[in-house]
């Protein structure tokens, strides 16, 4: 299943601030607004005709998040890729990207937000996580990973960016402090999603034996009853060793990751138009349908016969 295109319709979307006035407009091509505060700075971009290969660096991290249409990123010498709103793409200091906007018009222009975060905020809040949460191993840290640099924001990740467009574009003058606090938060959610993101694909990289261990035993036995105990019992681990494992490495407790790794099963089913929502829930090793659905809606933001009906669009 090609997961960037079945979730487009289930990622959470920031919400996109008014675009310029068109009489205000002093290009048609990455229009750009800028709200510059002590350690970031927010720029908004606004692009109104089909353009290619249009080049873009900053000097600091940028984190960019798609707020309207779509674009066609170029970067890392990579095949470009489709860019489209509810999801976000973190570039390093000084590489250029390049982009297209293959369907951008006066009538349909494209809308993205650009990031740029002082790098000793960044340094900061990654000696503050690998303090408060050390992860278990030798030269293992909480950091950012390029090579995880595209991925799709959930509910909590689009209520910060919402929160951040709010508190740059405000007057008040506690504006610096409250970004500081809201940046934070969002480099926390970044860390944390990159890590799911590589243990999901199978790219994870983990210096924990232990965690690895724990997942490959957990995906063995996902369609059967499964919780804390169970996992100790199979492992040989105490709870409390399982548990600390988990919120240290992945910043989330072994039960949501269970759950949403069941979901993920869960997603497989559903390409199958005919198969119905209770057999899906059975499958996926949850006990109760209408448990299952409620835990779908949670995560998913719509229900499981919702998402079947989105996937055969």
């Amino acid at each position: 299943m090609n997961n960037i295109s079945t979730n487009r319709s289930t990622k959470s979307i920031p919400i996109s601030p008014s675009l310029t006035n068109k009489n205000s407009l002093r290009t048609l091509v990455e229009n750009r607004t800028v709200y510059n505060l002590e350690n970031c700075e927010l720029n908004l971009f606004e692009t109104y005709q089909k353009s290619e290969l249009v080049p873009l660096k900053f000097n600091d991290l940028v984190v960019t998040s798609m707020l309207r249409g779509k674009k066609v990123m170029h970067l890392f010498d990579k095949e470009g890729f489709d860019y489209m709103p509810g999801e976000s793409v973190i570039i390093p200091s000084n590489v250029e990207m390049k982009i297209d906007f293959p369907e951008a018009s006066i009538d349909n222009p494209t809308q993205c937000l650009a990031l740029a975060i002082d790098n000793k905020k960044i340094t900061n809040t990654l000696n503050f996580l690998n303090e408060k949460y050390p992860k278990e191993g030798n030269n293992n840290f909480w950091q950012l990973d390029d090579s995880n640099f595209f991925f799709e924001n959930n509910e909590e990740m689009a209520a910060i960016i919402n929160k951040i467009i709010q508190i740059c574009q405000s007057t008040s003058i506690f504006k610096d402090t409250l970004a500081d606090l809201s940046l934070q938060e969002l480099l926390v959610k970044i860390v944390q999603s990159q890590t799911m993101k590589g243990v999901a694909s199978g790219n994870a990289n983990h210096k924990n034996p232990y965690l690895l261990q724990l997942i490959q035993l957990i995906r063995q036995n996902i369609t059967n009853k499964l919780d804390l105990k169970n996992i100790a019992n199979l492992s040989g681990m105490s709870t409390s060793s399982i548990y600390r494992i988990f919120k240290n490495e992945l910043g989330i407790s072994p039960m949501e990751f269970i759950i949403l790794e069941k979901l993920k099963l869960a997603k497989q089913y559903l390409t199958d138009k005919n198969i119905y929502i209770k057999n899906v829930s059975y499958e996926a090793g949850f006990e109760d349908s209408n448990y299952f659905i409620r835990v779908f809606k949670h995560y998913e933001g719509i229900t499981p016969k919702q998402y079947q009906q989105l996937l055969q669009k």
